[in-house]
């Protein structure tokens, strides 16, 4: 099996055996049909918060905000800009770097440390958890830069090139990175997930609207970017369902551990019910893939119905 491939069984394994976690199968088809319209929409990147027309710039933005495409768990935290949420947060600052002077060389990556990620966010490191966060950028921004210094030359567009324009390929060329490789343990089998290496090459597809760096023949193999926004919107619509534990702790805004029963049984939920909702539009007769219907379900997710019920949080480097 390729590794999207183990992605998709290690999380259909994880559906049969959760116990924290479950999937309302007889709801899954009026669903699927509901969500068609919502995956039909022409998809890109809002040009606002993404620095997006520059030609190879944009493919070293994609890749850099996509190393640090994470920190949810700390986002409480995260000093926001005004009306935005800790991911545009992010993104909006690294366009406004990437505007004013272009893009963070590979050196400059290697070297950049946690001090210089709090500068570009502008975030106060007196915050025990924004000073772990702006340090976990700055290890995942050293290791991008010293990875495309001493195998693709400091060229951005060489490590694209390198994945011969296979999202597959390009997930086995950025998991070789410590904080790309999103694997977890459960009940003794090894569960991948590969979020932010799977978004990088969507990401890219968007950007480059299918096109050049954008262009990948196996774009319909990406799964959907487990984190914990998917999850909470399929909570919601009644699709997927906690035990009340879990609902209570994560009501009460309780970190749930990174690596822990219940946090992979919602990633592993979320990826294997998302195959069934693909499986179900397929079987009615129109085609959707899981990036689609990740997208669909991540822009829900931005609504105030959906914000005002807590999602799960976990201090993690994968989401």
């Amino acid at each position: 099996m390729d590794i999207l491939e183990r992605v998709r069984s290690a999380c259909k394994t994880v559906a049969a055996q959760a116990t924290h976690v479950d999937i309302n199968r007889d709801r899954v088809p009026a669903y699927a049909a509901s969500l068609i319209t919502h995956v039909t929409d022409k998809q890109t990147l809002d040009p606002s918060f993404h620095y997006a027309g520059h030609g190879e710039d944009s493919v070293a933005f994609i890749i850099t905000l996509d190393a640090i495409n994470f920190g949810s768990g700390y986002f409480p935290h995260l000093r926001k800009r005004p009306g935005m949420s800790g991911y545009f947060t992010i993104a909006s600052s690294l366009t406004d770097l990437f505007t004013k002077r272009g893009p963070l060389s590979a050196r400059e990556l290697s070297e950049i440390t946690a001090s210089d990620c709090a500068k570009i966010f502008a975030q106060d490191m007196d915050d025990p958890a924004v000073a772990e966060l702006m340090s976990l950028f700055s290890r995942a921004l050293t290791d991008l830069g010293s990875y495309l210094r001493a195998r693709f030359h400091g060229r951005f567009s060489e490590l694209i090139a390198a994945a011969d324009h296979s999202a597959v390929r390009l997930v086995d060329i950025l998991r070789v990175m410590p904080l790309f490789f999103d694997e977890e343990q459960y009940r003794g089998m090894n569960v991948p997930f590969y979020k932010r290496a799977q978004i990088t090459a969507s990401d890219l597809n968007l950007a480059f609207d299918g096109k050049e760096p954008g262009e990948f023949y196996d774009l319909d193999e990406l799964t959907i970017f487990a984190d914990n926004m998917v999850p909470h919107v399929l909570r919601v619509d009644g699709i997927l369902s906690y035990n009340k534990d879990l609902v209570a702790r994560i009501g009460e805004g309780e970190l749930i551990p990174a690596g822990s029963e219940e946090e992979v049984e919602m990633r592993a939920c979320a990826v294997h019910v998302v195959e069934l909702i693909v499986e179900a539009i397929t079987a009615i007769g129109d085609q959707v893939t899981a990036q689609q219907l990740d997208n669909a379900l991540w822009n829900r997710g931005q609504n105030p119905e959906y914000k005002a019920i807590p999602r799960h949080r976990t201090r993690t480097p994968y989401y």
